[in-house]
């Protein structure tokens, strides 16, 4: 593994009466932690240059309410707190060191868990990826869709763009949940429909939030922005959206993103740095639900050998191959298969079973076929 501990500034001891104190590896004025084994490391990078406000400071007080809690049960891997990447020269620079650190961190099987910084910063996480030379999966948690222009500059409400134009590209999907209509345009829509691009709305998550667990349970690297939780369950003297996620629902979303096998990133974004104890304890509880959601996987992420799941085969009119299912017998959790083209296995192996729920194999019965098999073919193919 690489040296990364040159990318980070350590940060003052913890003191706090909770559990989580006695169990996380900090980067102090002890030194750097040693990386070993499975874990997960918190990272802050409060980087604003790009943000879409004025926003300058550092403040890690999500530490101090995080260092109050219990640990959960089952929690028998490494906690790590790296410390700050203070903004480089250039913002590039902190690009370059924040992807550095997520990739070693990724190879060593430790999931990044970032507090940012705008969301411009979704780029570093992604280049993160990139050593890695295999398609990947965003997830985004936002009110809004963030594409901007094809000429516009990387900023925190317009990086989308500049992640399709990546080359080579590893993004095989973005999906998007808790889009508020009224915050994002028709094009932004349009383009997400050719794309074949998840989009889901705030309101079809408050009428069923576990919709938005297979999103989760697809990705690979997801992106919160916390401007997407509504301000009366924040602060509302930082925050000024009125519509948006509850803190509880937050907290599931990051507890299903916990127990998503593939889940390997995780970006906090819009942190702002004069956050109250109130955002600052939320933030610190999202950290926790996660933690506990990765500490409670089951490992049935459906690759290779295919014991110990059910195996559903519907037969549809007008169609000449059955749609194939497939039923985790430790989770409950579903999955649909989509073939990809010959040859391809190397490429698409971790994306052809695709996520879904009972729903999506109740609505097959009916001799409907799901919107996901039809984008997933679509990007396949």
């Amino acid at each position: 593994m690489k040296d990364i501990s040159i990318y980070f500034q350590p940060l003052p001891s913890l003191k706090g009466k909770g559990e989580i104190t006695e169990n996380l590896l900090v980067h102090d004025e002890n030194g750097f932690p040693e990386i070993e084994g499975k874990g997960i490391a918190i990272i802050y990078v409060p980087e604003y240059r790009r943000s879409a406000n004025a926003i300058t400071g550092t403040n890690t007080r999500f530490r101090e309410e995080l260092a109050e809690f219990h640990l959960g049960d089952n929690w028998d891997f490494k906690l790590y707190d790296l410390g700050v990447i203070h903004p480089g020269n250039s913002v590039e620079d902190t690009y370059f060191a924040l992807s550095q650190a997520i990739s070693e961190l990724v190879k060593k099987e430790v999931i990044p868990f970032i507090i940012g910084g705008s969301q411009d910063l979704l780029m570093a996480c992604y280049k993160g990826f990139e050593g890695l030379e295999r398609m990947i999966n965003i997830c985004a948690i936002d009110s809004a869709l963030d594409v901007g222009e094809p000429n516009e500059n990387l900023s925190s409400n317009a990086f989308v763009s500049h992640l399709l134009m990546q080359r080579p590209c590893y993004l095989f999907n973005y999906a998007t949940i808790g889009v508020q209509r009224l915050l994002v345009r028709q094009k932004e829509m349009d383009l997400f429909e050719k794309l074949y691009f998840d989009v889901c709305r705030l309101g079809a998550f408050n009428d069923n939030p576990r919709i938005a667990e297979p999103h989760l349970r697809n990705s690979d690297l997801l992106s919160i922005d916390f401007k997407s939780v509504r301000s009366s369950d924040s602060d509302p003297s930082v925050y000024d959206n009125v519509n948006g996620f509850r803190a509880d629902q937050l907290c599931q979303i990051m507890k299903y993103a916990g127990l998503s096998d593939k889940m390997s990133c995780v970006f906090l974004s819009e942190v702002n740095p004069e956050q109250s104890r109130s955002a600052s304890n939320l933030l610190a509880q999202l950290i926790w639900y996660f933690v506990d959601g990765v500490a409670n996987r089951v490992g049935d992420f459906p690759i290779g050998s295919k014991v110990g799941y059910k195996k559903f085969h519907v037969t549809m009119e007008d169609f000449d191959d059955d749609l194939v299912f497939y039923k985790s017998d430790k989770s409950e959790r579903w999955w649909l298969e989509v073939k990809y083209p010959a040859g391809q296995e190397s490429k698409y192996n971790r994306h052809h079973l695709v996520p879904c729920d009972q729903n999506d194999y109740s609505a097959a019965l009916k001799n409907e076929i799901p919107d996901l098999w039809w984008k997933t073919l679509q990007k396949l193919s």
